[in-house]
C-alpha cells in the first residue's frame, strides 16, 4: 500500500489550532498502529524561523538534524512521539530558494520558471519526501484566503490528481463563534472560508469546527449541507482544559475513524489507555507548585512554549499543578528579585541570546543562588546563572545546532538521567573565552562544558543544551522531573 495523504487548511482566521489538531489526528492514527510522519507549510519567505523575532512568531522549535522549525513541529513529536527531519519544515522561502538554485544551475534547461509548474513541483516533491509512512499529514499555515498560500494550495489540489482522489483527505478547520448579542452561533464565517477553499479547486473532505460551546445537530447539519460534506463529517473540537485531551475528545467525535473510511483503510479500535492515564493524571494533581520564568519574551508565552510544556510533563509525572508566573527582566531590574520572586518555589531562565546584557536576568539567578531557590538556566539562560561567577563575562556562541551526545560526571544531573551519556539537542552553544572561566571549588562543570551546577546548592543547574524539545507527555524530560521535585521539596519547607 502506497502512503495515504491528509492535508490540513485552515480558514476565517489564524489561531484555531491546526497544529493541535493535526499532532491529535497522528495520535490517534498511531494509536491504531499506523505509521504516521508530519509536516508543515508556512507560506512566508523567510528559508526558516530562525531569525524571526520570538515576540512575532512565538519559539523556534529544532529538531535531531538541526532544522529549526516552527513551534507546531514541537507539538507533532510531542504527541506523536516521532523524532521529525528537516522534511518536515518547509516555508515557501526554502521552496523559492530550490527553485532558484536550480534555475542557476541550468537543471530546467533555459525554460521560463514559473509558479506553476516549477514552485508546486517542488511543494509536491516535498510532500513525496516527508518520510516512509502509511499517513502522511500536511499542515498549511495560514488561512485560505492568504496570498502566499496560493502555490501550496495549488500543490496540494493537484496531489490528488495524480495520486487518486481515494489516496487524500482534505481537513479544513474552521471558527464557529458564539455571538453574546444575538445569543446564537454562526455558521456563516465556516460557509465562507470553504467557498475561498472551493475557489481553490479543492472540496474539502471533512470541516473541524472550533467553537467555545457545543454545536448542536441543527447547526451540524446546516453546515453539512451549505458546505456539501456529509454530516458525520462536522466535527466538533470545543475548548479543552489541557492540549493533551484534544486527542480524546476528538475520538469521541469519530475523527479519525471518519478519515480512516475515507482513506479505505480497515478500521482499528485504538489504544489510548496510556494517554487516557496520563491525562486523568493531569487534571486531577494532588498538590500545586507555582515556579517564575524570568526572561525578555515573556509577553508573548508562545516564546516559551516548549519549556512550559517541559514543566507540565513533569508535573503530571509528580502529579502536581505547574502555575507559571511570568516575570519580564526589566521588571526584575526595576524593582529588585525579592519584590518579583519571593513567592516562587522555582526560578527558571530560558532567554535567547540577544540579550546578554540583562540585569534583570542576572538579578533573578543571583537571588536564586542566595536564597536557594531551585533554579534552572537554560541556553542563554545558562549564561546568566553563571554570570556573576565569570572572571570574564564574554562568551562565544556557536551556531551549530541539533543533537549531540553529552557525557556526564558525577552531579545531580547525572541521578536525575540516571545515566553516564545522554543525546540532548543544541540550538547553538556558549564557550567561555577563558580556560577556566568557574571557580571550581564552588562550580562543577563537566560535558565538554555544556552543564554547570552551584556545589553549595540544592538544586541550580545550568544547561547549554535545550531539554525541552525531547520532552513529551509519555516521557518528561529528567532535567525538569529534578527541577519540579525540588520546587516541590521548597514549597513544602
Amino acid at each position: 500500500m502506497g502512503a495515504k495523504y491528509v492535508f490540513v487548511t485552515g480558514g476565517v482566521v489564524s489561531g484555531l489550532g491546526k497544529g493541535i489538531t493535526v499532532a491529535s489526528l497522528g495520535r490517534l492514527f498511531k494509536s491504531r498502529g499506523f505509521k504516521v510522519v508530519t509536516q508543515k507549510f508556512d507560506p512566508y519567505i523567510n528559508i526558516d524561523p530562525g531569525n524571526l523575532d520570538p515576540l512575532e512568531h512565538g519559539e523556534v522549535f529544532v529538531l535531531d538534524d538541526g532544522a529549526q522549525t516552527d513551534l507546531d513541529l514541537g507539538h507533532y513529536e510531542r504527541f506523536i512521539g516521532e523524532n521529525l527531519t528537516e522534511n518536515s519544515a518547509m516555508t515557501m522561502g526554502k521552496i523559492y530558494e530550490s527553485v532558484l538554485n536550480k534555475e542557476r544551475a541550468g537543471m530546467y534547461k533555459g525554460r521560463t520558471v514559473q509558479v506553476i509548474p516549477h514552485i508546486t513541483n517542488e511543494i509536491k516533491d516535498r510532500v513525496q519526501k516527508a518520510g516512509n509512512a502509511d499517513i502522511v499529514i500536511t499542515e498549511v499555515g495560514g488561512t485560505v484566503g492568504d496570498i502566499e498560500s496560493l502555490p501550496i494550495l495549488e500543490a496540494i489540489r493537484q496531489i490528488a490528481h495524480d495520486v487518486g482522489r481515494e489516496d487524500v483527505v482534505y481537513v479544513h478547520i474552521t471558527l464557529v463563534p458564539y455571538l453574546d448579542y444575538a445569543g446564537e452561533m454562526k455558521t456563516k464565517p465556516s460557509q465562507h472560508s470553504v467557498k475561498e477553499l472551493l475557489s481553490r479547486g479543492i472540496q474539502p473532505d471533512i470541516i473541524v469546527c472550533r467553537s467555545d460551546r457545543v454545536i448542536s445537530a441543527e447547526l451540524r447539519d446546516k453546515l453539512a449541507l451549505f458546505c456539501n460534506v456529509e454530516a458525520k463529517c462536522i466535527i466538533q473540537n470545543t475548548n479543552a482544559e489541557s492540549i493533551y485531551q484534544v486527542p480524546l475528545l476528538l475520538e469521541e467525535e469519530g475523527f479519525a475513524d471518519v478519515v480512516c473510511q475515507k482513506l479505505r483503510l480497515p478500521p482499528v479500535k485504538p489504544d489510548l489507555t496510556e494517554w487516557r492515564a496520563l491525562v486523568e493524571r493531569q487534571l486531577n494533581p494532588k498538590a500545586h507548585v507555582t515556579l517564575g520564568i524570568v526572561g525578555q519574551y515573556v509577553a508573548l508565552h508562545d516564546a516559551y512554549l516548549s519549556v512550559v510544556e517541559a514543566l507540565h510533563h513533569a508535573g503530571v509525572h509528580h502529579q502536581l499543578q505547574i502555575n507559571i508566573k511570568w516575570v519580564h527582566d526589566t521588571e526584575v531590574e526595576a524593582k529588585g528579585a525579592a519584590a518579583c520572586l519571593s513567592d516562587v518555589s522555582g526560578i527558571l531562565i530560558a532567554d535567547g541570546i540577544d540579550d546578554l546584557d540583562s540585569a534583570g536576568n542576572s538579578l533573578a539567578a543571583d537571588f536564586a543562588r542566595q536564597e536557594s531557590i531551585p533554579f534552572l538556566g537554560i541556553g542563554g539562560g545558562a549564561f546568566f546563572g553563571m554570570k556573576s561567577s565569570l572572571k570574564s563575562a564574554g562568551m562565544v556562541m556557536d551556531k551549530a545546532a541539533g543533537s549531540k551526545q553529552i557525557k556526564l560526571s558525577e552531579s545531580k544531573v547525572a541521578d536525575s538521567y540516571a545515566k553516564d551519556v545522554i543525546e540532548e539537542r543544541f540550538r547553538g552553544r556558549f564557550s567561555f573565552d577563558t580556560d577556566s572561566p568557574l571557580n571550581q571549588e564552588e562550580w562543577l562543570l563537566f560535558g565538554e562544558q555544556a552543564v554547570a551546577e552551584y556545589k553549595e546548592h540544592p538544586w541550580y543547574v545550568c544547561v547549554q543544551f535545550r531539554p525541552e524539545y525531547k520532552s513529551a507527555l509519555t516521557k518528561p524530560n529528567p532535567i525538569f522531573i529534578g527541577f519540579i521535585k525540588q520546587a516541590q521539596e521548597k514549597n513544602r519547607g
